[in-house]
């Protein structure tokens, strides 16, 4: 629900805070007073077109402000974080801040929840908070997406069943359709693409890659075209380690084994050189082993020469012109085989996948046709109960001739939500057309209308404000009675906030709020309006009901009516 509320600057106010409260909240005043502009801050606060006529004369910029707690669940909560608003939530509540400023110029500016914002995320976020029906803006319901949303949940729990399982199965009816068609407008492209990647595959296949292959030869030509470098050295390298037989014992391993001879049997004498002698043993085998390697290498390239290396390179060439078609390495060409191999499975797969989507498509295509039958069978049966309720509202409304009429019509293509379109029509009285809603009938009428469908779908499709403006144009008496009785009724549901000039309606309010217009002197002596704004107490407000009633608030019977009105409206004043 809305918290609070502050006006700066705006029309005649000057600067108001309004702490408003759950359920019912009147706002009265006299003509010209300024109560208009309790719902003109709303409006801004939902991203309402606003312009420079909105800011008080004199001033630099006119200001609306909004406190607004809601469920942690709420769309608005929602889409104020996707907006970066900084938000704040404890004991299950989350606090919400609304502002938009207008200066004189006409530019505004927006922020929610502390974050700068663009304007049009105000009327996003709003649509989840506050529904408004006033002179001429009537937001709730006004599309026919709203109407059939709202019909749906007043049908209940068995057509949001069968309204769940038929958009799970026209999703995948969507997505068929849209492969299958894919599948014939690219059936040339995809023909030709499989003809590129079986050519490409037996051009990779015929080489018999394997992989590293190319970094492996880069190794071997480096190698065979420093053959007699890398030879000369091994055997260089093994003679100096081990000669044999042929050695005077200046050879490493020689050298090494007399030393550890010395060492050994000097170690029967002190400990220190036994363990020289065992490293040195150590030494000797590292060595050997060295020596015998060096000995398999030299051997290794005994076979190896220039006719291998004719045969690297050629093998390097057919790979290096693979390569600059394909992929920069062996390991990437055959990565990219394997995949183009799937795919070319699939591309020639076609023929069996039409005929499988083909099938798929007439399978989902009658069951959502028998499905959305069902839908429009129960939205048909939902729009005649709901229709009847409104217009048995309409009748206590002083508006007992007109009735509401939702039409459920069958379309012949198949939507998301079903296949028919629904409208709210108004019938002003018996015979004459049924028109949409909005259109034929006044702002009051409008208004009243429109109360009557929220007292009845408020257990079912709630917002968590309403706002009503002129909805009492052109009543009294006892209608005006049923009028506040069914905004009562309203909020106790949800938070509603009434503009009227009726006491009867007003008697019914739980919280009331007072516009007061003043007059001041400016400094230059010229004479200026403004309005203040009071929440009333008990006794303020038999005051205020006293003078819509006889315009004499200060008459005892006036006064006497208003606690008579309080009282039969269910809030007699606290002695």
């Amino acid at each position: 629900m809305i918290e609070e509320i502050r006006i700066r600057d705006l029309g005649v106010i000057t600067d108001a805070t309004l702490e408003l409260g759950p359920g019912f909240t009147v706002v009265t005043g006299e003509t010209g007073a300024g109560k208009t502009m309790v719902i003109t801050a709303l409006g801004m606060l939902l991203g309402a077109r606003t312009d420079a006529g909105a800011v008080r004369t004199g001033a630099k910029a006119a200001l609306a402000e909004a406190v607004v707690r809601l469920p942690p669940e709420n769309a608005a909560v929602t889409r104020a974080e996707e907006a970066g608003a900084e938000l704040e939530t404890y004991d299950g509540v989350t606090e919400l801040m609304l502002a938009r400023t207008v200066n004189a110029a006409g530019r505004s500016r927006a922020h929610v929840g502390g974050r700068s914002a663009p304007v049009g995320v105000l009327a996003e976020v709003g649509q989840h908070l506050v529904a408004v029906h006033g002179q001429s803006d009537q937001l709730r319901l006004k599309s026919t997406a709203a109407q059939r949303e709202a019909l749906d949940k007043y049908a209940g729990s068995v057509l949001a069943s069968l309204l769940s399982s038929y958009q799970a199965d026209y999703t995948r009816w969507r997505a068929a359709v849209t492969e299958l068609a894919d599948l014939r407008n690219q059936a040339r492209e995809r023909l030709r693409e499989a003809e590129y990647l079986s050519a490409s595959l037996e051009e990779i296949d015929a080489l018999e890659l394997l992989p590293g292959e190319d970094e492996t030869l880069k190794a071997e030509a480096t190698r065979l075209n420093n053959f007699e470098e890398l030879r000369t050295a091994a055997v260089g390298a093994h003679q100096a380690l081990i000669a044999g037989d042929f050695s005077d014992g200046s050879d490493a391993t020689s050298l090494v084994d007399a030393a550890k001879r010395q060492l050994e049997l000097a170690g029967e004498h002190d400990p220190a050189l036994a363990d020289s002698a065992k490293r040195l043993a150590e030494v000797g085998y590292i060595l050997t082993d060295i020596a015998a390697e060096l000995a398999s290498y030299s051997a290794s390239l005994d076979g190896e020469g220039p006719e291998r290396l004719a045969e690297v390179e050629t093998r390097r060439a057919e790979i290096s012109a693979l390569l600059r078609k394909f992929a920069p390495s062996v390991d990437e060409v055959l990565e990219w085989a394997e995949t183009s191999r799937a795919r070319l499975a699939e591309l020639g797969d076609d023929g069996s996948r039409i005929e499988a989507l083909e099938a798929e498509i007439t399978e989902l295509q009658a069951g959502l046709t028998s499905a959305a039958a069902d839908l429009t069978k129960l939205r048909t049966e939902a729009a005649a109960d709901l229709a009847q309720r409104v217009s048995d509202e309409l009748s206590a409304l002083a508006m007992a001739d007109a009735n509401l009429v939702i039409e459920v019509t069958a379309v012949d293509e198949l939507s998301m939500h079903g296949a028919d379109s629904i409208s709210f029509l108004l019938q002003p009285h018996p015979g004459a057309p049924a028109r949409p809603l909005g259109k034929g009938a006044s702002g009051g009428e409008l208004s009243r209308v429109m109360l009557a469908i929220e007292v009845v779908l408020a257990e079912v499709d709630p917002v968590p404000t309403f706002i009503f403006d002129e909805v009492d144009s052109g009543v009294g008496g006892k209608a005006a009675v049923e009028i506040g009785r069914r905004l009562a009724m309203l909020a106790k549901h949800v938070q509603v906030i009434v503009v009227t000039h009726l006491p009867q309606v007003a008697a019914f309010a739980d919280h009331h709020i007072r516009v007061i217009k003043m007059s001041a002197m400016e400094e230059d002596g010229s004479g200026v309006t403004a309005s203040d704004v009071t929440v009333l107490d008990d006794a303020e407000r038999i005051k205020e009901l006293a003078r819509m009633l006889a315009g004499q608030e200060d008459s005892e019977s006036a006064r006497a009516h208003a606690v008579e009105l309080l009282a039969a409206a269910g809030h007699p004043p606290r002695q």
